[in-house]
């Protein structure tokens, strides 16, 4: 048989023993498989400011549950007034209010107050955000006109004015729960509306159309394979409003509308003090630091989850 290549031609073929396949194209199998959890616990634990915020916060949740490691002076009970606005003294390391209080100790049992208030909170408005941003975004129709304009409505109100309002009607009974409920309430639609337009974008992927496929309920999709894949934000939502509620609360008792005086709290502390502010600073500074320390630890928290949950800002560093 006559060949076509010219003399000048040569040809090579590598030996096949000689490529190694096996070792080009073996993969690692025993390596846990990478989601977005995994990647986002990847990210954050290698930021430092995940772990400051995350030692102040637990800081706050230890005094907060066990004030009675971190002093030993009753907050209420030795008050005199021959110490209003004193200085620092042995076993009173922060100087005194105006009624001859301990500010260290009111600020130590000050924060099991402005804690509840905003876990109470976070929890309502994650409840509320969660149920009619979910049920708003995957049924659609009228489902979602009717969940979508009632949030508007809700939006479209202050939740700091209506939570005014509430409790100056509501004044006789102002607790934790009451002044919680007063904020929460008002508070949900930023939540619900961020869900609604994540679940738009889920709700259409490929995993969800394979279980409608396979015959599942449409209730149990959302709970099961699209709620799941949507929460990343509403988690970066709820970790903020817990510092946010936080500040309404300090800002509805700063205004008098807000807790009774007689309930030890920052924002009661500090309205008390309003008027001492240039004969004795402190007695306003302290339990100021005390809560900008504690809100900006859950901001620092949740400006970290965000930029570890969103894969665009992970690589953009």
């Amino acid at each position: 048989m006559p060949s076509n290549t010219r003399p000048d031609q040569q040809h090579y073929v590598a030996p096949l023993e000689e490529t190694q396949l096996v070792a080009i194209d073996s993969i690692k199998a025993d390596g846990k498989p990478s989601n977005l959890w995994r990647d986002a616990w990847a990210d954050v634990r290698k930021r430092p400011m995940f772990w400051i915020s995350a030692a102040l916060i637990l800081i706050v949740v230890v005094v907060a549950l066990f004030p009675g490691w971190f002093t030993q002076v009753p907050p209420n009970n030795d008050c005199q007034l021959a110490n209003s606005n004193g200085g620092p003294t042995e076993g009173h390391p922060l100087g005194f209010t105006k009624q001859g209080c301990d500010i260290y100790s009111r600020i130590i049992h000050g924060t099991s107050t402005s804690l509840s208030v905003g876990l109470i909170v976070t929890f309502l408005v994650a409840f509320l955000g969660i149920i009619f941003g979910a049920f708003a975004g995957f049924y659609g129709g009228w489902i979602d006109a009717v969940l979508s304009r009632l949030g508007d409505i809700f939006f479209s109100i202050p939740y700091i004015l209506a939570a005014v309002v509430v409790m100056s009607v509501l004044s006789q009974y102002a607790n934790v729960w009451v002044i919680s409920l007063a904020i929460g309430v008002f508070a949900w639609p930023a939540t619900a509306r961020v869900l609604r337009a994540e679940i738009f974008r889920v709700k259409n992927a490929d995993f969800v159309m394979a279980a409608t496929a396979l015959g599942v309920s449409r209730f149990r999709i959302l709970l099961r394979h699209v709620l799941p894949n949507s929460i990343a934000p509403v988690i970066v939502i709820t970790t903020i409003s817990l510092a946010s509620a936080i500040v309404a609360e300090a800002t509805l008792s700063f205004l008098g509308v807000g807790l009774p005086s007689s309930t030890m709290s920052w924002g009661n502390d500090i309205s008390a003090a309003q008027n001492d502010l240039r004969s004795a600073p402190q007695t306003l500074i302290l339990p100021s630091i005390a809560l900008s320390v504690t809100v900006l630890s859950f901001i620092m928290l949740g400006e970290v989850v965000r930029d570890a949950l969103d894969p665009k800002a992970r690589a953009r560093r």
